[in-house]
């Protein structure tokens, strides 16, 4: 389809977007602060959306030039 975008993820990455995204529905709903990432799962996850937004037609910067 022309307006689909498909992305694919390596297992941690996956892992780590699937635990993002829940613990941030349940804090939010909780009212509680989200606990941040480690190290490596940020790492990832910027990877992620870096990734995504050159997908949806985004540059991370003026002087991107790494797509």
């Amino acid at each position: 389809m022309r307006d689909d975008i498909v992305l694919q993820l390596d297992r941690a990455t996956a892992e780590d977007l699937y635990v993002a995204l829940h613990q941030a529905g349940e804090h939010i709903a909780a009212g509680v602060a989200v606990t941040p990432p480690a190290a490596e799962e940020a790492e990832r996850l910027g990877t992620l959306l870096r990734d995504l937004g050159h997908a949806i037609g985004r540059r991370c910067s003026p002087y991107c030039d790494h797509l």
